[in-house]
Protein backbone atom coordinates (compact mmCIF):
# COMPACT_ATOMS: atom_id res chain seq x y z
CA UNK A 1 0.00 0.00 0.00
CA UNK A 2 2.77 2.53 0.71
CA UNK A 3 4.05 1.89 -2.85
CA UNK A 4 0.73 2.42 -4.64
CA UNK A 5 1.54 5.89 -5.98
CA UNK A 6 4.66 4.58 -7.72
CA UNK A 7 2.93 1.42 -8.95
CA UNK A 8 -0.06 3.36 -10.27
CA UNK A 9 2.20 5.65 -12.29
CA UNK A 10 3.55 2.79 -14.41
CA UNK A 11 6.84 2.87 -16.30
CA UNK A 12 10.31 1.60 -15.33
CA UNK A 13 10.07 2.80 -11.72
CA UNK A 14 6.81 0.90 -11.22
CA UNK A 15 8.28 -2.28 -12.71
CA UNK A 16 11.34 -2.03 -10.48
CA UNK A 17 9.20 -1.43 -7.40
CA UNK A 18 6.94 -4.37 -8.20
CA UNK A 19 9.97 -6.61 -8.69
CA UNK A 20 11.27 -5.53 -5.28
CA UNK A 21 7.95 -6.33 -3.62
CA UNK A 22 7.79 -9.70 -5.35
CA UNK A 23 11.26 -10.58 -4.10
CA UNK A 24 10.21 -9.61 -0.56
CA UNK A 25 7.17 -11.87 -0.93
CA UNK A 26 9.39 -14.78 -1.97
CA UNK A 27 11.75 -14.22 0.94
CA UNK A 28 8.82 -14.03 3.36
CA UNK A 29 7.35 -17.32 2.11
CA UNK A 30 4.25 -15.59 0.73
CA UNK A 31 4.80 -16.13 -2.98
CA UNK A 32 2.12 -17.79 -5.16
CA UNK A 33 0.13 -19.10 -2.21
CA UNK A 34 -2.85 -20.54 -4.19
CA UNK A 35 -0.84 -21.84 -7.18
CA UNK A 36 0.06 -25.53 -7.58
CA UNK A 37 3.00 -26.68 -5.48
CA UNK A 38 4.34 -28.85 -8.32
CA UNK A 39 4.75 -25.68 -10.39
CA UNK A 40 6.47 -23.62 -7.70
CA UNK A 41 3.47 -22.30 -5.82
CA UNK A 42 2.32 -23.30 -2.35
CA UNK A 43 -0.85 -25.19 -3.21
CA UNK A 44 -3.15 -23.48 -0.73
CA UNK A 45 -6.74 -24.72 -1.25
CA UNK A 46 -9.35 -22.17 -2.32
CA UNK A 47 -11.28 -22.43 0.96
CA UNK A 48 -8.14 -21.37 2.85
CA UNK A 49 -6.79 -18.92 0.31
CA UNK A 50 -10.09 -17.00 0.25
CA UNK A 51 -9.30 -15.24 3.51
CA UNK A 52 -5.91 -14.18 2.20
CA UNK A 53 -7.41 -13.09 -1.12
CA UNK A 54 -9.59 -10.66 0.82
CA UNK A 55 -6.58 -9.19 2.59
CA UNK A 56 -4.20 -8.98 -0.37
CA UNK A 57 -6.97 -7.63 -2.57
CA UNK A 58 -7.31 -4.51 -0.43
CA UNK A 59 -4.76 -3.09 -2.87
CA UNK A 60 -5.13 -3.59 -6.61
CA UNK A 61 -1.42 -4.40 -6.68
CA UNK A 62 -1.57 -7.01 -3.91
CA UNK A 63 -2.13 -10.11 -6.06
CA UNK A 64 0.69 -9.16 -8.43
CA UNK A 65 3.07 -8.40 -5.58
CA UNK A 66 2.33 -11.75 -3.93
CA UNK A 67 2.34 -13.83 -7.12
CA UNK A 68 -1.29 -14.95 -6.95
CA UNK A 69 -2.53 -12.80 -9.87
CA UNK A 70 -2.22 -15.57 -12.54
CA UNK A 71 -4.36 -18.05 -10.58
CA UNK A 72 -7.15 -18.09 -13.17
CA UNK A 73 -4.78 -18.55 -16.10
CA UNK A 74 -2.75 -21.24 -14.36
CA UNK A 75 -5.91 -23.17 -13.45
CA UNK A 76 -7.32 -22.84 -16.97
CA UNK A 77 -4.13 -23.73 -18.82
CA UNK A 78 -3.30 -26.54 -16.41
CA UNK A 79 -6.71 -28.11 -16.99
CA UNK A 80 -7.24 -27.47 -20.68
CA UNK A 81 -3.90 -27.56 -22.54
CA UNK A 82 -1.54 -30.36 -23.50
CA UNK A 83 1.63 -31.42 -21.75
CA UNK A 84 3.98 -29.53 -24.06
CA UNK A 85 2.23 -26.18 -23.51
CA UNK A 86 1.99 -26.78 -19.77
CA UNK A 87 5.70 -27.53 -19.47
CA UNK A 88 6.65 -24.63 -21.70
CA UNK A 89 4.68 -21.92 -19.94
CA UNK A 90 3.22 -22.82 -16.54
CA UNK A 91 6.39 -22.95 -14.40
CA UNK A 92 7.47 -19.58 -15.81
CA UNK A 93 4.03 -18.05 -15.19
CA UNK A 94 4.07 -19.21 -11.58
CA UNK A 95 7.63 -17.92 -11.15
CA UNK A 96 6.54 -14.48 -12.36
CA UNK A 97 8.70 -14.63 -15.47
CA UNK A 98 5.72 -14.55 -17.86
CA UNK A 99 2.68 -12.30 -17.50
CA UNK A 100 -0.72 -13.41 -18.72
CA UNK A 101 -3.90 -11.74 -19.89
CA UNK A 102 -7.36 -12.79 -21.05
CA UNK A 103 -9.21 -11.24 -24.01
CA UNK A 104 -12.93 -11.74 -24.59
CA UNK A 105 -14.62 -8.36 -25.05
CA UNK A 106 -14.66 -6.59 -28.43
CA UNK A 107 -15.46 -3.07 -29.64
CA UNK A 108 -19.03 -2.72 -30.91
CA UNK A 109 -20.05 -6.13 -29.54
CA UNK A 110 -21.88 -6.48 -26.20
CA UNK A 111 -19.39 -7.95 -23.75
CA UNK A 112 -22.19 -9.81 -21.99
CA UNK A 113 -23.11 -11.66 -25.21
CA UNK A 114 -19.98 -13.51 -26.38
CA UNK A 115 -21.84 -15.51 -29.03
CA UNK A 116 -21.59 -12.34 -31.15
CA UNK A 117 -17.77 -12.50 -31.11
CA UNK A 118 -16.35 -11.38 -34.45
CA UNK A 119 -12.69 -12.33 -33.98
CA UNK A 120 -12.03 -15.39 -36.13
CA UNK A 121 -9.44 -18.13 -36.14
CA UNK A 122 -9.00 -20.24 -39.26
CA UNK A 123 -6.96 -23.45 -39.54
CA UNK A 124 -3.59 -23.34 -41.28
CA UNK A 125 -2.17 -26.06 -43.52
CA UNK A 126 0.20 -27.26 -40.79
CA UNK A 127 -2.47 -27.62 -38.11
CA UNK A 128 -2.14 -24.20 -36.52
CA UNK A 129 -4.50 -21.25 -36.36
CA UNK A 130 -4.48 -17.74 -37.82
CA UNK A 131 -6.41 -15.10 -35.87
CA UNK A 132 -7.94 -11.90 -37.14
CA UNK A 133 -9.84 -9.43 -34.96
CA UNK A 134 -9.77 -6.90 -32.17
CA UNK A 135 -10.27 -7.04 -28.40
CA UNK A 136 -10.59 -4.31 -25.82
CA UNK A 137 -10.75 -3.76 -22.08
CA UNK A 138 -8.13 -6.47 -21.76
CA UNK A 139 -6.57 -6.19 -18.30
CA UNK A 140 -2.79 -5.99 -18.38
CA UNK A 141 -2.50 -6.65 -22.12
CA UNK A 142 0.01 -3.84 -22.60
CA UNK A 143 2.61 -5.77 -20.59
CA UNK A 144 1.45 -9.36 -21.14
CA UNK A 145 3.62 -12.11 -22.59
CA UNK A 146 0.68 -14.46 -23.22
CA UNK A 147 -2.93 -13.58 -24.02
CA UNK A 148 -5.78 -16.10 -24.14
CA UNK A 149 -8.17 -15.01 -26.91
CA UNK A 150 -11.78 -16.02 -27.56
CA UNK A 151 -12.35 -16.45 -31.31
CA UNK A 152 -14.86 -18.11 -33.61
CA UNK A 153 -13.36 -21.21 -35.19
CA UNK A 154 -16.56 -22.75 -36.60
CA UNK A 155 -19.98 -21.60 -37.75
CA UNK A 156 -21.29 -18.07 -37.56
CA UNK A 157 -22.73 -15.80 -34.88
CA UNK A 158 -24.91 -16.12 -32.91
CA UNK A 159 -24.21 -19.85 -32.59
CA UNK A 160 -23.09 -20.86 -29.10
CA UNK A 161 -20.88 -23.67 -30.34
CA UNK A 162 -17.95 -22.86 -32.58
CA UNK A 163 -16.13 -20.47 -30.23
CA UNK A 164 -12.68 -21.50 -29.06
CA UNK A 165 -9.94 -20.18 -26.80
CA UNK A 166 -6.40 -19.86 -28.14
CA UNK A 167 -3.22 -18.97 -26.28
CA UNK A 168 -1.35 -16.22 -28.16
CA UNK A 169 2.23 -15.18 -27.33
CA UNK A 170 2.36 -11.38 -27.49
CA UNK A 171 5.64 -11.57 -29.41
CA UNK A 172 3.91 -13.26 -32.37
CA UNK A 173 3.94 -11.18 -35.58
CA UNK A 174 0.58 -9.48 -36.07
CA UNK A 175 -0.13 -9.05 -32.37
CA UNK A 176 -0.43 -5.33 -31.71
CA UNK A 177 -1.26 -3.18 -28.69
CA UNK A 178 -3.53 -0.47 -30.11
CA UNK A 179 -3.96 1.80 -27.08
CA UNK A 180 -4.48 1.98 -23.36
CA UNK A 181 -8.07 2.58 -22.27
CA UNK A 182 -8.29 4.68 -19.11
CA UNK A 183 -11.20 3.66 -16.87
CA UNK A 184 -12.51 6.74 -15.05
CA UNK A 185 -9.08 8.27 -15.40
CA UNK A 186 -6.91 5.30 -14.43
CA UNK A 187 -5.02 2.87 -16.67
CA UNK A 188 -4.56 -0.87 -16.81
CA UNK A 189 -7.01 -1.77 -19.59
CA UNK A 190 -5.95 -2.12 -23.22
CA UNK A 191 -7.16 -2.57 -26.75
CA UNK A 192 -5.29 -5.09 -28.90
CA UNK A 193 -5.37 -6.06 -32.57
CA UNK A 194 -4.76 -9.52 -34.03
CA UNK A 195 -3.73 -8.99 -37.63
CA UNK A 196 -3.05 -12.43 -39.05
CA UNK A 197 -1.54 -13.80 -35.84
CA UNK A 198 -0.60 -17.47 -36.26
CA UNK A 199 -0.20 -19.91 -33.38
CA UNK A 200 0.55 -23.63 -33.21
CA UNK A 201 -2.30 -26.09 -33.00
CA UNK A 202 -1.43 -27.12 -29.45
CA UNK A 203 -2.18 -23.56 -28.32
CA UNK A 204 -5.88 -24.35 -28.48
CA UNK A 205 -7.23 -24.13 -24.91
CA UNK A 206 -9.84 -26.82 -24.37
CA UNK A 207 -11.75 -28.64 -27.14
CA UNK A 208 -12.33 -26.89 -30.44
CA UNK A 209 -15.66 -25.09 -30.43
CA UNK A 210 -16.14 -25.36 -26.67
CA UNK A 211 -14.52 -22.10 -25.62
CA UNK A 212 -17.60 -20.82 -23.82
CA UNK A 213 -17.65 -23.87 -21.53
CA UNK A 214 -14.02 -23.27 -20.56
CA UNK A 215 -14.67 -19.55 -20.19
CA UNK A 216 -17.70 -20.21 -17.99
CA UNK A 217 -15.66 -22.41 -15.68
CA UNK A 218 -13.06 -19.67 -15.41
CA UNK A 219 -15.61 -16.91 -14.89
CA UNK A 220 -17.19 -18.45 -11.79
CA UNK A 221 -13.86 -18.59 -9.96
CA UNK A 222 -12.87 -15.20 -11.37
CA UNK A 223 -16.03 -13.53 -10.11
CA UNK A 224 -15.54 -14.93 -6.63
CA UNK A 225 -11.91 -13.83 -6.52
CA UNK A 226 -13.05 -10.33 -7.48
CA UNK A 227 -15.71 -10.42 -4.76
CA UNK A 228 -13.11 -11.35 -2.16
CA UNK A 229 -10.86 -8.50 -3.27
CA UNK A 230 -13.79 -6.08 -3.24
CA UNK A 231 -14.47 -7.10 0.36
CA UNK A 232 -10.88 -6.22 1.20
CA UNK A 233 -11.12 -2.88 -0.57
CA UNK A 234 -14.43 -2.02 1.09
CA UNK A 235 -13.00 -2.84 4.51
CA UNK A 236 -10.10 -0.54 3.74
CA UNK A 237 -12.49 2.30 2.82
CA UNK A 238 -14.58 1.59 5.92
CA UNK A 239 -11.55 1.77 8.22
CA UNK A 240 -10.47 5.05 6.63
CA UNK A 241 -13.97 6.45 7.16
CA UNK A 242 -14.03 5.48 10.83
CA UNK A 243 -10.55 6.91 11.42
CA UNK A 244 -11.62 10.16 9.79
CA UNK A 245 -14.82 10.37 11.85
CA UNK A 246 -12.85 9.88 15.06
CA UNK A 247 -10.04 12.30 14.27
CA UNK A 248 -11.78 15.11 12.39
CA UNK A 249 -13.32 17.81 14.59
CA UNK A 250 -15.49 20.82 13.89
CA UNK A 251 -15.97 23.75 16.22
CA UNK A 252 -18.97 21.91 17.67
CA UNK A 253 -17.14 18.60 18.21
CA UNK A 254 -15.86 15.51 16.37
CA UNK A 255 -17.53 14.18 13.26
CA UNK A 256 -18.11 10.89 15.07
CA UNK A 257 -20.77 12.62 17.19
CA UNK A 258 -22.83 13.60 14.15
CA UNK A 259 -25.83 11.36 13.61
CA UNK A 260 -25.64 11.56 9.82
CA UNK A 261 -22.01 10.39 9.98
CA UNK A 262 -23.07 7.60 12.32
CA UNK A 263 -25.71 6.63 9.74
CA UNK A 264 -23.05 6.34 7.02
CA UNK A 265 -20.90 4.20 9.30
CA UNK A 266 -23.82 1.95 10.25
CA UNK A 267 -25.04 1.48 6.69
CA UNK A 268 -21.52 0.68 5.50
CA UNK A 269 -20.95 -1.86 8.25
CA UNK A 270 -24.32 -3.45 7.53
CA UNK A 271 -23.43 -3.74 3.83
CA UNK A 272 -20.08 -5.34 4.67
CA UNK A 273 -21.50 -7.77 7.21
CA UNK A 274 -24.39 -8.91 5.01
CA UNK A 275 -22.30 -9.28 1.84
CA UNK A 276 -19.41 -11.25 3.29
CA UNK A 277 -21.46 -14.40 4.10
CA UNK A 278 -22.84 -14.46 0.54
CA UNK A 279 -19.33 -14.43 -0.88
CA UNK A 280 -18.00 -17.11 1.45
CA UNK A 281 -21.05 -19.32 0.89
CA UNK A 282 -20.29 -19.28 -2.83
CA UNK A 283 -16.58 -19.91 -2.21
CA UNK A 284 -17.33 -22.89 0.05
CA UNK A 285 -19.68 -24.35 -2.56
CA UNK A 286 -17.14 -23.97 -5.36
CA UNK A 287 -14.40 -25.50 -3.21
CA UNK A 288 -16.70 -28.46 -2.56
CA UNK A 289 -17.30 -28.92 -6.30
CA UNK A 290 -20.92 -27.77 -6.37
CA UNK A 291 -22.67 -25.70 -9.04
CA UNK A 292 -22.61 -22.21 -7.51
CA UNK A 293 -23.76 -20.10 -10.43
CA UNK A 294 -26.73 -18.82 -8.43
CA UNK A 295 -24.64 -18.12 -5.33
CA UNK A 296 -21.88 -16.48 -7.41
CA UNK A 297 -24.43 -14.23 -9.12
CA UNK A 298 -25.83 -13.08 -5.78
CA UNK A 299 -22.36 -12.53 -4.37
CA UNK A 300 -21.10 -10.62 -7.40
CA UNK A 301 -23.97 -8.12 -7.46
CA UNK A 302 -23.94 -7.68 -3.68
CA UNK A 303 -20.17 -7.18 -3.48
CA UNK A 304 -20.06 -4.70 -6.35
CA UNK A 305 -22.86 -2.60 -4.90
CA UNK A 306 -21.35 -2.80 -1.44
CA UNK A 307 -17.92 -1.58 -2.54
CA UNK A 308 -19.40 1.40 -4.36
CA UNK A 309 -21.63 2.25 -1.36
CA UNK A 310 -18.86 2.03 1.25
CA UNK A 311 -16.31 3.93 -0.84
CA UNK A 312 -18.86 6.66 -1.51
CA UNK A 313 -19.68 6.96 2.20
CA UNK A 314 -15.99 7.17 3.07
CA UNK A 315 -15.51 9.98 0.56
CA UNK A 316 -18.47 11.82 2.03
CA UNK A 317 -17.03 11.68 5.55
CA UNK A 318 -13.63 12.86 4.29
CA UNK A 319 -15.14 15.83 2.44
CA UNK A 320 -12.93 17.40 -0.22
CA UNK A 321 -9.94 15.36 1.00
CA UNK A 322 -11.73 12.22 -0.17
CA UNK A 323 -11.62 13.46 -3.74
CA UNK A 324 -7.92 14.30 -3.77
CA UNK A 325 -4.67 12.39 -4.14
CA UNK A 326 -3.87 11.96 -0.45
CA UNK A 327 -6.11 8.95 0.17
CA UNK A 328 -6.86 5.80 -1.87
CA UNK A 329 -10.56 6.63 -1.83
CA UNK A 330 -10.83 7.87 -5.45
CA UNK A 331 -9.28 4.61 -6.63
CA UNK A 332 -11.55 2.56 -4.38
CA UNK A 333 -14.60 4.41 -5.65
CA UNK A 334 -13.52 3.82 -9.26
CA UNK A 335 -13.13 0.13 -8.45
CA UNK A 336 -16.63 0.06 -6.98
CA UNK A 337 -18.22 1.69 -10.00
CA UNK A 338 -16.33 -0.52 -12.44
CA UNK A 339 -17.26 -3.58 -10.37
CA UNK A 340 -20.87 -3.28 -11.47
CA UNK A 341 -19.77 -3.93 -15.07
CA UNK A 342 -16.78 -6.26 -14.71
CA UNK A 343 -17.39 -9.96 -15.41
CA UNK A 344 -20.88 -9.12 -16.58
CA UNK A 345 -23.07 -6.16 -15.63
CA UNK A 346 -25.38 -6.34 -12.62
CA UNK A 347 -28.37 -6.75 -14.92
CA UNK A 348 -26.95 -9.95 -16.44
CA UNK A 349 -26.52 -11.58 -13.04
CA UNK A 350 -29.87 -10.38 -11.73
CA UNK A 351 -31.68 -11.88 -14.71
CA UNK A 352 -29.70 -15.14 -14.58
CA UNK A 353 -30.34 -15.65 -10.87
CA UNK A 354 -34.03 -14.82 -11.21
CA UNK A 355 -34.43 -17.29 -14.10
CA UNK A 356 -32.89 -20.06 -12.01
CA UNK A 357 -35.11 -19.29 -9.05
CA UNK A 358 -38.26 -19.14 -11.17
CA UNK A 359 -37.74 -22.34 -13.15
CA UNK A 360 -40.66 -24.76 -12.81
CA UNK A 361 -40.10 -27.21 -10.00
CA UNK A 362 -39.85 -30.89 -10.96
Amino acid sequence: MPCEAVLDAGGPLARAELARLQQEAREAGLWALPLPAELGGQGLPLADYAYLAEVEGASDHGPAALGSAPLLDVAMLGRHTGEAVRQRYLPRIVAGELRTSYAMTEPDVPGSDPVLTTTRAVPTADGGWTLQGRKWFVTGAGHADLVTVLARTDGAAPQRDGLSLLLVPASTPGFRVVRELPVLGTGGQWEIALDGVTVDGDHLVGPRGQGLAVAGERLVLGRLLRCLRWLGQARRAYDLMCDRARSRARSSGPLADRQLVQQLVFDSLLALRTTRPLVYEAVAGLAAGRDVRLEAGLAKVAAARMLQQVADAAIQVHGAAGLGPDTPLPALFRAGRAARLLDGPDELHIAAVARRVLRPRP
